[in-house]
Parts: structure tokens; sequence; C-alpha cells
């Protein structure tokens, strides 16, 4: 049997009876305009009083790490959580220097350390493993390519079956890993959001397990392991600002839920800054903060995991920006693929553009603000370069060959260094 938890909805603030699951808000969604991005999506909440009296007698946090915060997840076993080692990733420390003169401080939380390759691995982990303990087989997934490889990864690794809907724009890397895995490919000749669509008419028509971002609550548990390694790697100390890309907006709404949970605990008396970062083109739930009603532009970033038209968890992300005073700001592409220059040749780490973005925001922060005076930053790395070769290719130029002799080298060399 599960943990005890509740699902509760964002927008109503209507319950389901205790460890009970949906998808969304049967309220919300009978209501759902369909020129707006989905309401009804559910967040999960825990007896935390009982939790806090469960380990009165010990320290809290240890106690919960001891145990895979399995407390805090709506799965009764670790080990349902299968056998490959997703989070736990690790946690940098860097200096750049600054336009402004002065020293850059930051960590970069490096996610593209999971399994395959990409942030998305905690949240099909979750799914996963909670369908494994409901006896469910075979779990759907719609994906610009992230999060549809990841599922395959994780489904080839748990013997289940893996169904991926992704536009035919998708990066070539992340369909050989869907294909490498065994799943399932669907190509669909629409966007992203046409094969989110398509994703849930498959789950009602032949009753898969659905994964999709936000429309499953356990996305967002499982995306808010990070803010608990976050805590855990700084021993408390919080960074300054937390910069996190966004496109749907169910990662900033994971880190900001584990943060919560540890709020809700006692484990931390206030939330850290949280700065959520769009290329402006792609720009549908910042442009939106401040906005009564939604109005979408098309999407058309380079960054193709966060080229969203409809953020499908808009409005819990929005309201946790609000509620914990969080930031946002938009980067062009250009500065997208400037910062995953920067990041590569700085620290040796290759980001995707998705991934870059948030590096990116916190470039352009650093521009405009003293950042020397105040504790580090800290940069939220969500998946690998090799994810997305084919972008990052258009801005760089190869060398040609040289023959194989030492005048040629030498000739070479001083050309280029």
């Amino acid at each position: 049997m599960a943990n005890s938890f509740t699902l509760v909805c964002n927008d109503c603030g209507h319950s389901l009876p205790q460890s009970t699951f949906s998808y969304l808000c049967p309220k919300c969604e009978s209501k759902q305009n369909p020129n707006s991005p989905p309401m009804g999506v559910f967040k999960t909440v825990y007896p935390y009083l009982e939790i806090r009296e469960k380990y009165q007698q010990n320290d809290l946090f240890r106690s919960l790490k001891e145990r895979q915060f399995i407390d805090l997840l709506p799965i009764s076993n670790a080990e349902s959580l299968g056998p490959l080692k997703v989070g736990n990733t690790p946690l940098y420390s860097f200096t750049l220097e600054s336009t402004r003169g002065n020293k850059i401080a930051f960590y970069l939380k490096d996610d593209s350390q999971n399994p395959t390759f990409s942030f998305k691995d905690r949240a099909s982990q979750l799914v996963s493993a909670y369908a494994k303990e409901q006896g469910i087989d075979t779990i759907v997934a719609a994906s610009t390519g992230n999060a549809g490889s990841s599922l395959a990864g994780i489904c080839a690794s748990q013997k289940q079956k893996a169904i991926i809907i992704v536009p035919k724009s998708a990066p070539a890397a992340k369909l050989l890993q869907i294909v490498m895995y065994g799943a399932l490919p669907v190509l669909v000749d629409g966007n992203y959001d046409a094969a989110f669509e398509l994703s849930l008419q498959a789950t009602k028509h032949f009753g898969w397990f659905n994964r999709n971002t936000a429309y499953n609550p356990f996305t967002i548990e499982g995306k808010k392991t990070v803010a608990y390694e976050i805590y855990d790697q700084l021993k408390g100390n919080m960074p300054s600002r937390i910069f996190v890309s966004v496109g749907d907006g169910v990662i900033i709404s994971g880190v900001y839920k584990g943060f919560e949970d540890l709020l809700e605990l006692g484990i931390i008396d206030k939330m850290p800054v949280i700065v959520a970062v769009q290329s402006d083109k792609s720009d549908n739930l910042v442009r939106n903060m401040n906005r009564d009603s939604f109005e979408m532009t098309p999407a058309t970033t380079i960054a193709d995991s966060i080229s969203v038209d409809y953020p499908r968890n808009y409005f819990m992300a929005k309201s946790f920006l609000e509620k914990y005073n969080g930031e946002w700001l938009t980067v062009t592409d250009d500065e997208i693929m400037d910062a995953a220059s920067v990041l590569a040749k700085n620290t040796g780490i290759f980001a995707e553009p998705a991934a870059a973005a948030a590096m990116a925001g916190m470039l352009k922060f650093a521009k405009v603000n003293d950042t020397s005076k105040q504790s580090p930053m800290l940069v939220l790395s969500t998946g690998s370069g090799l994810k997305d070769t084919k972008t990052p290719m258009q801005s760089i130029t190869l060398p040609q060959p040289v023959k194989p002799n030492i005048e040629a080298l030498s000739d070479y060399i001083a050309k280029n260094i």
C-alpha cells in the first residue's frame, strides 16, 4: 500500500479521498478553456505533522534521507524505484569573470548525470515506480524528446512497456535513445501540444498509464527531490538565487514543491529565491505572470525542451512564483547559445540549449546586479548537450584537415593559438 497522501487541486482546492489517484481535478477539467493552459493540476500533500512526530527524537532530515525520502513520496517501497541510480547528481562550485569586473560565484547542479542524461529521469522513475506498485505495465508519454527518452530508459530497466508520442521535429539523438531503449516511438505530424493531446486520447482509448508533464501529478513529486539534494549538498546554506529553465512549468514547480515540503516539516524557515528563465521566443509562462487572462504566442525557440505554446503547469508555477516572491526573466536564443559555450569552456560541462537557458539567465542577472557580496547563485542544468548536437553545430565551424607533417601542424598552431 502506498504512503498516505492527498491530491489537492491547485486551482479550486478540491481534494480527493486519501491516497486516491486522478490526473486532473474533475471539477476544473470540466470548465477547461481550450485557449488556456489546463486547470485542475493536483498538488500532492502529505501528513506533515505525523511525519514530524514519527521522527521527533531524531534528526528529521537525516531520518528522511536514510529512507530515501519514502515518507514524502506516493509509493510504499524504495525498491519500486528500480535498479537505475536516479538523482544524487553532482553539485559543483565555479567562478567566472563578470563584465562588471568582479567574480561571479555560482553552483551548478548537473542533472545531465542521470541515467538517460536529463532531469526528466526523476519524474519518470517515480511514475514508473507507482505504476509498478499498481500492477500497470504500459506507460505513455508525449514529449519533445527528453521526457520520452527518459521514460523509455526507465521502463526498459523496470521491464515495462513505453509508448512515446513525439513531434516529428524532435532531435534525432533523443529519437535514437527512444528506439535503443526498446520503446515504441510515434512521430506526430504536429508540435508538442498536438502530441500531448493525442497521448490523452490514447490514455482513454487504450487504458495506458500517462506520464505526461503536470497531467500526472507525480511528475512534480519526482522532480521535487532535487530540492532535497540541494539542501543536503549545501548543508542547509541556501544559494542567493536558483535559476531554472522553464517551459511547461513543471520543473520549477517541482523545485518549489521540494522546498515547500521542507518548510512544512520545519527543516527550513524560508523559501529560497527561485528565478524562472524562459527564451523570449517561448515565454508563454512569464509573459502572462501579470495578466488576468492567458494570451498565447507560438513558441519558436531553438531550445526544444522548453518550446511550449500552452504551459501545462502554468497555474501552479504562477501560484508558486507569486506566493514565494519568485522572480522571472527572458533570454534570447543567442544568449542561450552563448551561455552554453561559456559553460562548456569554463567548466567542462556541455549543456543542451534548454538547460543552458538557466545559465543564460544567471549571466544576464549578473550583468546588471553586483553579486560579489551575496552567497553564490545556483544554476540547475537539466540535460546533456549530446541530446541535441544539431543546434550548436549551426553556430560553430569545424576545422579543415591538415597534412600529417610537423610543418603543416606548426603553421596551423601559429594561426590558431
